[in-house]
Parts: C-alpha cells; structure tokens; sequence
C-alpha cells in the first residue's frame, strides 16, 4: 500500500528517546529555521519558519519525541473538527481547492475511504527534470495550496516525493526527499505550520504507471500532498496518550 493510501509513522524507541530529546533540544533552533530557498535551492535561516515562535519549535520537539500521528497532533497543537463536521469541512476544503487548482495540470483526489485528501503535483509543472528546484511560475499555484492549508488548520500534512525508475536508487532516493522538502518548505514559508507538515522522499517504490513508457515515467515523477483531517476525538486521544 502506498504512502499515498495509507500515511506511514515510526515511534522511536524507549532506548533512544532522551538521546532523540537531547539532539533535537541542541538542533531545534536551527532545524525549525531553516529552509530550502524554492528558487536557489540553498538551505537559509527563514523570519518565516523562526517567528512562529518557541511554540513551534516545542511542537517539532514534541512530536519528534512522542513520534506518530499523536505526537504531531500535540507538537502542532491542532485543535480538531467537532467529529460530526469533519467529512463535511474536508468536502468544502476539497472543492475549494479543485477550484484553485484547476488548469494547473494538479490533480485533486480523496483517499483513504475519504478521509483524506491528495494533491499530486505533476513533474513536468512542479519542477524541470532532475531538478529539486520549484519552476518559479509554479509558485503562485502553490501559494494558494499553502493559502488552503492556513484557512484548514485542523489537518496534518504528509509531503511524499516519488521519481520514476531511471538513475540509481541512491540518486532517485535524494531527488526525492530534496523535491519534498522543497514544497515543504515552501508551505512553511507561506505560513503553514511547520510542525504540521512531514516530508519523505520513495524514489521509484510507488510507481502509479509504467516505467518502460516516457508517458509513465513523466507520471510518475511527482510530488504529493496527503492533507489528512484530525477531529476532536483524535486530539483528546492523543494528549490522553501523552499525559496532557
């Protein structure tokens, strides 16, 4: 099953948790300000990333520590949908970004028997070939996503990085994590909590078409955005969890 089908979470181990507590207590001031420059591809200390405050960087700490989904629900800090009006938030989130998005080549679908949806970024749009740099006109197109995911603050959001088969995995395995990074960074530059978002590069593992093709390559060469709604019930559950 794909990471697109079904979101993927790895809590560390009791052994390793105050050494994961220490390193990112020494990183987190760093790590939570920077970012990757969209058009330079350069790693820079963004006023964007750093103004979000001490909250921030607590929530990243947090969840890094508690890891899951329950442990980005409190370093997020989302306060859920009322459980009887998440389906409907998600369908109005979802129609009003089919609406943003439409002609821009994105692709907008629900997942998960609905409970999530996925916006998959086309290669040839997002980004030029073997490049991890965002096409410039690309941007304003992004910006609303990221204008979308700021009006819908209640959801977690999974960044997946995905190339096509040609080069060498180890190649194929950064391309892929440094083009999900980018549009991650790039949300958080557009104001998008950090701590909400996860960025994983697949290289060739999930293909959604045939590799032996340049139609299917060109598929799938792709970057996905999985926005994941979180009730009420799943935040109580989680700082229940973690002792909050």
């Amino acid at each position: 099953m794909s990471p697109s089908e079904k979101s993927r979470s790895a809590a560390p181990t009791p052994g390793k948790a105050r050494l994961a507590v220490a390193t990112l207590a020494a990183l987190s001031l760093t790590t939570a300000g920077c970012v990757t420059d969209p058009n330079t591809g350069h790693r820079h200390v963004s006023r964007a990333a750093i103004g979000v405050g001490v909250g921030v960087v607590g929530g990243i700490l947090l969840g890094g520590v508690l890891g899951g989904a329950g442990g980005r629900i409190i370093g997020a800090g989302i306060g859920g949908v009322v459980g009887g009006s998440i389906g409907y938030t998600m369908d109005k989130q979802y129609k009003e970004l089919r609406e943003k998005t439409e002609g821009t080549g994105i692709a907008i679908a629900k997942v998960d028997d609905n409970k999530a949806i996925l916006v998959s970024l086309p290669d040839g749009v997002t980004f030029d070939i073997d490049s991890y740099m965002l096409r410039p006109e690309f941007q304003s197109t992004l910006s609303k996503i990221a204008e979308s995911l700021r009006a819908y603050p209640n959801s977690l959001v999974d960044v997946y990085g995905h190339t096509d088969s040609t080069g060498t995995p180890m190649h194929n395995q950064t391309l892929s994590e440094y083009r999900a990074r980018a549009v991650a960074d790039f949300l958080s530059i557009q104001g998008v909590s950090p701590a909400r978002i996860r960025a994983q590069g697949f290289a060739a593992t999930y293909p959604v078409a045939d590799n032996a093709t340049l139609e299917g390559r060109a598929r799938n060469r792709r970057v996905e955005i999985k926005i994941v709604p979180v009730s009420d019930e799943q935040v109580r559950a989680a700082r229940a969890a973690s002792g909050q």
